[in-house]
């Protein structure tokens, strides 16, 4: 798929990976919808952006909201055919400990943004995505999902994140099969340690420590590369039903 032709819905789009993926598709031509509920943040980047991005308020886990936000893109932009889903949530807590076990609610909350918000964006986008026109290539839209390298290495106080994002592992090759025969790809990234606004309340140490522990490049990981490999998967037409990981030969430690 050429970038110039792309219009994309991008979920967490205001902030971190998401905007450097919004940035990148629409300095290449495309045009991007930020959906996110992050009013002040999502105006600011629509009003840098131009005519190339419009901001859509949209709770991920609301059929509703993402449904709105899909038919404004499409209204302002006259099609979907890319959506991709980075928003997400952690908040660590161990299973159990000296005072009592993770508390449910946490762990359903969790689940909710990052493994059902993810699935609903999916279903919502690619139900539009099936009206679009075939390409030549007999494509009609690419889906992106954003894992995490703790849905294979999580650490001690990530049982809710690690799982929300196995579970974002375990939809792809479905999604990808169920989607084959109306040219809709469906891929996933899964990335290590990334510089994005969840890291900025670290302090300068604890931030270069986990960046050494990175085995090479030896830093963390820049949003502009997590949004070059999208933009490489939209134009790899033979990248489906596959997770990348985007991690530096990282492999995260039990703490």
């Amino acid at each position: 798929m050429r970038i110039d032709g792309v219009v994309a819905v991008v979920t967490g789009g205001a902030s971190g990976l998401g905007e450097a993926v919004v940035r990148e598709i629409t300095n290449r031509g495309g045009r991007a919808a930020i959906l996110d509920i992050a009013d002040e943040a999502g105006a600011r980047l629509e009003a840098e952006l131009g005519g190339g991005a419009v901001y859509c308020r949209a709770d991920v886990t609301s059929e509703a909201e993402v449904t709105r936000a899909i038919e404004l893109t499409i209204a302002k932009f006259g099609k979907v055919n890319v959506a991709v889903n980075s928003a997400g949530i952690s908040s660590p807590s161990r299973t159990a400990g000296k005072k009592g076990p993770m508390d449910l609610a946490l762990f359903e909350r969790i689940i909710r943004v990052n493994l059902i918000g993810t699935f609903n964006v999916t279903r919502l986008a690619a139900a539009k995505m099936i009206g679009n026109d075939a390409d030549a290539g007999g494509e009609r839209g690419v889906i992106i999902n954003t894992a995490s390298i703790a849905a294979f290495d999580g650490q001690i106080g990530q049982a809710a994140y690690a799982a929300s994002k196995a579970g974002v592992v375990g939809l792809t090759l479905p999604v990808a099969r169920d989607l084959a025969d109306s040219g809709i790809r469906a891929v996933t990234i899964a990335p290590g340690i990334f510089d994005t606004p969840m890291m900025a309340s670290f302090s300068d140490e604890v931030r270069a420590s986990l960046g050494n522990s990175v085995p090479f490049p030896r830093r963390m990981g820049r949003p502009g590369e997590f949004a070059a490999m999208v933009i490489h998967v939209i134009e790899n037409s033979m990248l489906n039903g596959e997770t990348i990981r985007l991690d530096g030969a990282l492999r995260m430690a039990p703490k």
